[in-house]
């Protein structure tokens, strides 16, 4: 299947798009490494104070992924890393190995940079092999901080400022 466009937006989830936005799906093995776009909603939902931002990844009007942040959580918020954290990146299977991931995490990275404050972006990695995302998330540039959480491990992202680049970073 094609697409007619390769624009990647991220789109607000509504309910007029949220069904299909649920039933995008990673294959199994990657499972054990990030949850559903279903689970991800309710979790948003069920911690306001993780301060979720999330929306769909579109390729032109094709639903392909789902991406969820933590947008500015309080310093005094410990329980949570951030105050920018990449809490969940998919892309659905059909659509995996386009690119489309990257172009994600660039837009996020182009909506991070409206925040003064936003120096790294931290994510955290589920220990395993098959099915890792480890080597995306490395290949794109974060790097791991040595630090664990939740029984995972964490990176990070350095995030340029809005004045010392044009555009967001290329991968590495």
């Amino acid at each position: 299947m094609s697409i007619s466009s390769d624009v990647v937006t991220l789109r607000e989830i509504t309910e007029a798009n949220q069904g299909e936005i649920e039933r995008l799906a990673v294959t199994p093995e990657q499972s054990a490494y990030v949850a559903s776009n279903a689970d991800s909603l309710l979790e948003a939902a069920d911690t306001p104070d993780a301060c979720p931002w999330f929306r769909g990844v579109y390729v032109g009007d094709t639903p392909v992924g789902f991406v969820m942040i933590s947008d500015g959580i309080p310093a005094e918020r410990t329980e949570y890393l951030g105050p920018y954290y990449l809490w969940r990146l998919m892309i659905d299977t059909q659509w995996q190995g386009r690119g489309y991931g990257s172009a994600a995490l660039d837009l996020v990275v182009e909506h991070l940079r409206t925040r003064p404050d936003a120096t790294r972006l931290l994510s955290s990695l589920v220990p395993g092999t098959v099915g890792s995302p480890r080597a995306f998330y490395l290949g794109y540039g974060f790097r791991l901080t040595g630090e664990w959480h939740d029984g995972e491990e964490v990176t990070e992202l350095l995030l340029p400022s809005a004045s010392t680049v044009s555009r967001p970073p290329t991968r590495r």
